[in-house]
């Protein structure tokens, strides 16, 4: 990178970017078992076997901070890096407040929550709260391609056993890297998890923080935009992405809070496309939308016929258009139907399913308006087959990189049922975290957040100077499962046998479903195959989770030790130019024997169990 001196003087202040960066717990501890999170929203496939060392160990992913120069007009001048002309001093601080943190019993912002029990601290026996929390401090990092052993988070305890939660390292010209933890999650008491979010005596290494700068430029200090790190959970279809992203929550709700402009002209190809491409992906992950978004099914969008009438202007089409936008749910007309789209649970799910709007998900009010656009024929038709987005953050321009790179990290982040979620949940749909669009407000260490004391309320969370205001390390994954692995191994789909047993389903897009193992994928390219055989290979689903035992309880037990282990799902080609089999398909990495069906239905009965539990447990008293 090179150093524009003539430009400098323009600068006035910077950013750090992405303003969240994710990083993703692996348990990979070679040198090179690690690979950088998706730097822009449509980032190509790796190739097979890239997201295993060579001993099969998960790389963990890493999120890449860069910091940018901005003139007083907003506009990006250039990206900083450590040279001759700057210094740049980076500091993380990471938390686990999980354990010392309250139950999740449901999202504290729904009606449901407001006569449901209060919730009750985690480990309410342990007087010593302080114990429970890891916090290892921060670490700061200010030389070029650096790391070692004073950069690791390894300081902080859990009831005096010592926990990582990962560490710092620079690239050569002094991007920050933020390492997670290895997924290490273990019982102080040596008990089994029986719960999928609440389980006292365990911990893990997911974790999150700021992440801060101070920039020396040509011997002027900056002021810096703090961002920050979040330690999530692996992503088992990295080339997924929900039809509703948290990109596209922080967007809606900047746009409600007016600080960003409401679009009233969408683009087919950067509005609309993507929720109906979203639709057909899933296809790879659950078997409910892959009969009926899957290639050639009757609502596969990517079919090029279908997608060309979609994006047509003018009323020729426009019933087409209009029936495809209705079928959308909404909640602004009580749609309260399973039926609609998109078939996903919501954060008031239960069986049966009540009667309520929010028990099944939704499109943000900002995607719905623009589907509503798009129906009316107010849209710009600019759909192009053979449009390629920019594969790396190299390619965008200079000063579009920090508004990708924000994009691009959010986009891979579910915001699906928050129940409680994969990455983060209900918290962050309130304007009060934000200090602008997609950066969340930091608080100051010497304003600690209150004690709510041993039960915490709707309205306590939601009041003002509550925990929906300023953040502090580790305040964003408190209100997660402990450990992560409970909760990822309880999102199922298809609760209700009785109406679908596949759909709705909770977090396709991040932890699958039903999935294309590598076995059929070998039958479907073989040629010499009967071709039935073949299709009926392709269209055979395989249990995600089938390598986790029969009963919940075992494969919440599993799941904690054998997540690494866990099928990733890849792009790998398939077969051009034939109408029962698509050009490129997804496939599990890994898998293991089918489930009969006396083991899946044990499997299932014993959640919807664990379901009625839940709901027993936050009635009111």
């Amino acid at each position: 990178m090179t150093n524009s001196n003539d430009t400098d003087d323009q600068i006035v202040y910077a950013k750090i970017h992405p303003s969240i960066g994710i990083a993703r717990v692996g348990n990979s501890t070679k040198d090179d078992g690690f690979y950088v999170g998706p730097q822009v929203s449509s980032p190509p496939p790796k190739d097979p076997g890239e997201y295993r060392d060579d001993t099969g160990a998960l790389k963990r992913e890493v999120a890449e901070f860069r910091i940018y120069g901005y003139d007083a007009n907003g506009r990006v001048v250039r990206e900083l890096s450590m040279d001759e002309s700057t210094s740049i001093d980076w500091t993380v601080e990471l938390a686990n407040h999980k354990a010392a943190w309250y139950n999740f019993e449901l999202a504290l912002d729904i009606p449901e929550a407001i006569t449901a029990k209060p919730s009750t601290r985690r480990n309410a026996d342990i007087k010593a709260r302080s114990e429970l929390s890891i916090t290892p401090g921060p670490r700061t990092i200010n030389t070029r391609d650096s790391y070692g052993p004073e950069y690791q988070f390894k300081s902080g305890t859990f009831m005096g056993i010592a926990v990582s939660l990962g560490e710092l390292r620079t690239d050569p010209v002094g991007r920050l890297l933020m390492f997670g933890g290895l997924g290490k999650s273990a019982s102080i008491d040596g008990k089994p998890p029986t719960t999928f979010a609440n389980n006292d005596g365990w911990y893990d290494d997911t974790s999150d923080g700021p992440v801060t700068a101070t920039v020396i430029l040509n011997g002027r200090e900056l002021e810096v935009a703090p961002a920050w790190v979040v330690v999530a959970p692996p992503n088992y279809g990295p080339q997924q992405k929900s039809v509703r992203t948290m990109y596209a929550l922080m967007t809606d709700l900047a746009i409600n809070a007016g600080q960003l402009p409401a679009p009233t002209y969408p683009s087919f190809q950067h509005d609309i496309f993507p929720v109906l491409q979203a639709m057909c992906d899933l296809q790879w992950m659950n078997s409910g939308f892959a009969a009926g978004f899957g290639h050639g099914s009757p609502q596969h969008f990517l079919d090029p016929d279908y997608i060309r009438r979609l994006s047509a202007p003018g009323d020729t089409y426009a019933e087409l258009r209009r029936t495809v936008a209705n079928a959308f749910r909404h909640p602004g007309r009580e749609d309260i139907s399973m039926n609609l789209w998109p078939w996903v649970y919501g954060d008031a799910m239960n069986v049966p399913m009540p009667p309520v709007t929010n028990a099944m998900n939704a499109l943000t009010e900002t995607q719905l308006a623009m589907l509503e656009y798009w129906a009316q024929g107010k849209f710009e038709s600019d759909y192009d087959p053979g449009w390629q987005p920019p594969r790396s953050i190299a390619e965008v321009p200079v000063r579009e990189q920090p508004a990708e790179l924000d994009k691009a990290a959010l986009e891979f982040c579910l915001a699906d049922a928050f129940h409680p979620g994969c990455e983060m949940t209900w918290p962050v749909r309130h304007a009060t975290m934000y200090s602008e669009p997609y950066r969340w407000r930091h608080r100051d260490e010497t304003d600690p957040e209150p004690d709510y004391g041993t039960t915490l309320t709707p309205k306590e969370a939601l009041s003002y100077n509550g925990p929906l205001y300023a953040q502090f390390p580790g305040s964003i994954t408190r209100w997660m499962a402990i450990p992560w692995q409970t909760d990822t191994a309880s999102c199922r789909s298809g609760y209700d046998p009785k109406y679908d047993p596949y759909l709705p389903t909770f977090w396709p897009a991040r932890v699958p479903n039903q999935v294309l193992s590598k076995r059929n994928y070998d039958k479907v390219m073989d040629q010499e195959l009967p071709r039935e055989e073949r299709i009926a290979a392709y269209q055979q689903r395989s249990d995600w989770d089938r390598t986790l035992g029969v009963g919940y309880d075992n494969q919440l037990a599993n799941m904690i030790d054998h997540f690494p282990e866990m099928g990733i799902v890849e792009v790998r080609p398939g077969i051009t130019g034939d109408r029962d089999f698509p050009s490129m398909m997804q496939v599990e990495d890994r898998g293991g024997q089918e489930m009969t069906k006396e083991e899946r239905y044990q499997t299932d009965r014993d959640m919807r169990r664990e379901l009625r539990s839940q709901k027993s447990s936050r009635q009111d008293k």
